[in-house]
C-alpha cells in the first residue's frame, strides 16, 4: 500500500477529472493505496495543501470539465520551492507523486526526479498536443471538436454574407488543433507555426477560389503562426511567468491585410479559452482513464521518472524528460491538408 499524491498543473483542459478518478479507482480499489490531491498544481505541493480523495469523493466527476483540484503554473525551482516540496512529501508521508500536466509541469517533474531523486511519474495533458513521446494528450480531442463545431457554424454565416472568415485557435508552438480542426471542418487555408506564411500567397489562393465561383472562404490560424520574415508586423505579445510570449491576436493582424488584398468582407473569431472548457468528449474520457490507470501501475512498479503515453493504440511509458520537447506537426500530415486548399 502506498500514499499517492496527484496534482494537475498548468492550464486546465477537459479530461483531467477523468484522470483523477481513474487514479483513485485503480489505486484505492486495486492496490489498497491512499490518494490525496494537491491543490492548484505544484503550489499545493509546496504549501502542503491537499484533499483526501476516495472512491466516493470522485463519483460523478467523469463528465466534468476543468479539474476538481485546481491548477496553476507555479514553479518549484523558485522561492525555495524544492525544499518545501521535500518537506511536504516527508510530513504527509507521500510515497509517490503523479503529475498531470504539459511541458512546464512535466519538465519540473523530470528535474525533481533527476536532481532530487523524488518519486514522480507523469501523465501528459495539453490541448496543444505538442508533447513528445505520446501521440495524444488529454484534452486535445475535445479542443479539436470545439474548433470543428465552430468551423461548421462559421461556414453557414460566411456563405450567407459572402465573407472571408478567420478562426484563431490555440497552438503556441505546434499547429495540431488548427490542422486537425481545419481538415475536419473543411478550411480553405490553415496557418500553423511549423510553416511561416506569406499573406500575398494566401490572398492569391483566396482570389482564385473567388474566380472559380466560391462565395466564401474559411482560414484557420494557430495562435503561434508566424509570417515569413519581413512580410507582416507581429502584434506585441506579453510574456508569461516563464518568459514565453503569451500568443493571441495574430488573426486580427492578418484580417485587414486579407480584406484589402482580396476585396472580401473579413471577420475574425478567436476561440481562446472556449477550447479548454466544457465537458470532455468520449475520446478524452477514455484516454484519461487509460492514462490514470497506467500511471498507478508505474507507481506500483516504482518506475520513477516515467510518463504514460499513447503510441499507436497502445499505452506505454517513456522518459518524463521527453515531454518537454515540442512535437511538431509532421510534414506528411500538413501535405495531406494542402490537397484540399
Amino acid at each position: 500500500m502506498k500514499r499517492i499524491g496527484i496534482l494537475t498543473g498548468g492550464g486546465d483542459c477537459p479530461g483531467l477529472n477523468a484522470a483523477i478518478r481513474a487514479v483513485v479507482r485503480k489505486g484505492v480499489g486495486a492496490f489498497g493505496d491512499e490518494v490525496v490531491g494537491f491543490r492548484d498544481g505544484w503550489r499545493g505541493v509546496m504549501e502542503g495543501e491537499v484533499d483526501e480523495l476516495t472512491i466516493e469523493s470522485v463519483q460523478g466527476i467523469l463528465h466534468r470539465g476543468g479539474t476538481i483540484l485546481g491548477s496553476s503554473g507555479s514553479n518549484v525551482f523558485h522561492e525555495q520551492g524544492v525544499e518545501r516540496v521535500h518537506r511536504t512529501i516527508r510530513d504527509l508521508g507521500i510515497d509517490a507523486v503523479i503529475a498531470v500536466g504539459g511541458d512546464g509541469t512535466l519538465a519540473c517533474a523530470a528535474r525533481l526526479v533527476e536532481e532530487e531523486a523524488l518519486p514522480i511519474v507523469g501523465i501528459p495533458k495539453t490541448i496543444d498536443n505538442d508533447l513528445s513521446g505520446t501521440d495524444r494528450c488529454i484534452g486535445f480531442a475535445t479542443a479539436v471538436q470545439v474548433a470543428t463545431d465552430a468551423l461548421d457554424r462559421l461556414h453557414s454565416t460566411a456563405e450567407s454574407h459572402n465573407r472571408l472568415m478567420l478562426l484563431e485557435v490555440m497552438g503556441r508552438s505546434a499547429g495540431w488543433i488548427a490542422l486537425e480542426a481545419g481538415i475536419a471542418g473543411g478550411a480553405d487555408v490553415i496557418l500553423i507555426p511549423e510553416h511561416p506564411f506569406d499573406l500575398e500567397e494566401v490572398a492569391s489562393h483566396l482570389r482564385r477560389r473567388h474566380r472559380k465561383g466560391h462565395r466564401f472562404s474559411i482560414v484557420v490560424v494557430a495562435e503561434g503562426a508566424m509570417p515569413a520574415a519581413g512580410t507582416l508586423e507581429l502584434p506585441s505579445y506579453p510574456v508569461d511567468e516563464r518568459g514565453f510570449p503569451r500568443f493571441g491576436g495574430i488573426a486580427q493582424a492578418i484580417a485587414p491585410v486579407l480584406q484589402a488584398t482580396t476585396g472580401w468582407d473579413t471577420r475574425v473569431t478567436q476561440l481562446g479559452h472556449v477550447q479548454r472548457g466544457g465537458s470532455p468528449i468520449a475520446a478524452d474520457r477514455i484516454l484519461a482513464t487509460r492514462f490514470g490507470a497506467a500511471a498507478v501501475d508505474l507507481v506500483d512498479a516504482g518506475a520513477w521518472g516515467r510518463m504514460v503515453a499513447l503510441q499507436g493504440s497502445e499505452v506505454v511509458d517513456v522518459a518524463l524528460a521527453d515531454a518537454a520537447k515540442v512535437r511538431p506537426v509532421p510534414e506528411e500530415f500538413y501535405r495531406v491538408a494542402e490537397i484540399f486548399f
